[in-house]
């Protein structure tokens, strides 16, 4: 029995051990991988799923905490408001230059759709811009001067036509009511503070137009918005796509949803706004300079641009403007300019603002106050320039928290019985 199966090992010569990865006839050395996917006898598509089943899976993805979630957007929120303080100083012109791209990028985007490539659309929309700005300082920069230094040299007058009938007024009040009630001494002061007073706001007004002039004539607004504005333009949509690549995947539909609500309101305030304050201050200027106001035309357009505070723009003007009639035509032209105020409020809440702004946006004119004071407040005229972007995110965000609490469990729940 051990020579037969002597004999029978070596008639078969060497035990050849079978490999389940090798198919039957196939020499060891040829033999092919799972891995590439095509292995004899069986159909490509199983020898690519037996091959993914041969390979390792890949680790699972950790999840990340509530913690974790609320000190990054904690963390974001802190290095905003850090960078903000530092940099706020040079910031100015590059926040100019984004509200300019943000302006124009639909214009931009309509002419990059009609096959202009986006740098020639881009570089065409600033050329414009700075053209409208050039024509304008053109065309009205000596007549603001002029008004300006007309306003200077009649302060004096006015201070002395104020006084004269702060006293008038003050005298009639003494004879109606009795020395008891109204004295020298009151008099006296009443007309003191009217003038100082108008000397005051004279005194303002022309620092605020000086300062506003010297402001622009700065060279890093001269020169460097234009330049950012443009390289802004023309990556726009670029940069916006790559901000998107950077959501969370979790909640990319719930952050884009609430992106373009805040780009909806946004947009809508901002170009409806600006058409307002223009065509308001085309109206008022052109109004009060009809009527013969020598400073018509200053105050006019300072009270259409103030516009976009609401309620500021009409006051600020109205009462200027009715001081100043008093000192120039006393009683008599001052219905008049109050009439032109009249005829612009009516103008501007049953015509203007209606058409070109209406219930798109949901910006109650107290918050937009309160934005607008605050960021002034905090960070001067680039404050001014953010408010009302921060204003129109955190009125989207608190919308979208009171739709979730109402619709919760917390809102929900029944009281209970007993």
């Amino acid at each position: 029995m051990s020579g037969l199966a002597g004999n029978n090992h070596s008639s078969a010569g060497p035990a050849t051990r079978t490999r389940p990865d090798i198919a039957p006839g196939v020499a060891p050395g040829h033999a092919p991988s799972i891995a590439s996917g095509v292995v004899p006898g069986v159909a490509p598509g199983m020898a690519t799923e037996i091959a993914s089943l041969a390979e390792p899976p890949p680790p699972p993805l950790e999840r990340t905490t509530k913690g974790q979630r609320l000190g990054m957007l904690a963390g974001l929120v802190v290095a905003a408001c850090v960078a903000l303080y530092l940099f706020s100083s040079i910031l100015l012109p590059f926040v100019a230059a984004a509200c300019i791209a943000y302006f124009l990028d639909p214009p931009t985007t309509r002419l990059a759709r009609l096959g202009m490539p986006r740098g020639v659309a881009a570089g065409i929309m600033i050329v414009a811009l700075l053209a409208v700005m050039l024509l304008f300082a053109l065309l009205l920069y000596p007549l603001l001067l002029a008004q300006i230094g007309l306003l200077v040299s009649r302060a004096p007058s006015y201070v002395v036509e104020i006084r004269n009938w702060a006293g008038d007024v003050v005298h009639r009040l003494q004879e109606g009511l009795g020395s008891d009630y109204v004295d020298e001494k009151l008099r006296d002061l009443v007309a003191g503070q009217a003038g100082s007073m108008l000397g005051w706001v004279a005194g303002t007004l022309t620092r605020i137009v000086g300062s506003g002039f010297a402001l622009f004539s700065v060279i890093s607004l001269v020169v460097v918005t234009p330049v950012v504005a443009f390289y802004l333009l023309r990556d726009w949509r670029r940069a916006v796509a790559r901000l998107d690549s950077w959501v969370p995947r979790r909640y990319a539909g719930v952050l884009r949803a609430q992106a373009r609500e805040v780009d909806r309101i946004l947009s809508a305030w901002l170009r409806g706004q600006a058409i307002c304050c223009v065509l308001l201050a085309a109206f008022y200027a052109v109004g009060l300079t009809v009527v013969g106001l020598d400073l018509g035309l200053i105050v006019g357009m300072a009270a259409g641009l103030l516009s976009f505070i609401p309620y500021v723009g009409s006051v600020v003007g109205g009462v200027t403007s009715i001081a100043l009639a008093l000192a120039q035509f006393h009683w008599q032209g001052v219905t008049v300019v109050a009439g032109v105020f009249v005829v612009g409020q009516l103008l501007e809440g049953y015509v203007i603002y209606p058409r070109f702004l209406g219930d798109r946006v949901e910006l109650h004119a107290v918050w937009v106050i309160f934005a607008l004071f605050a960021g002034g407040a905090a960070f001067g005229f680039l404050g001014v320039l953010l408010a009302v972007p921060v204003a129109a995110a955190l009125g989207v965000l608190a919308r979208f928290w009171l739709r979730r609490y109402l619709a919760s469990p917390i809102y929900l729940e029944p009281p209970q019985n007993g």
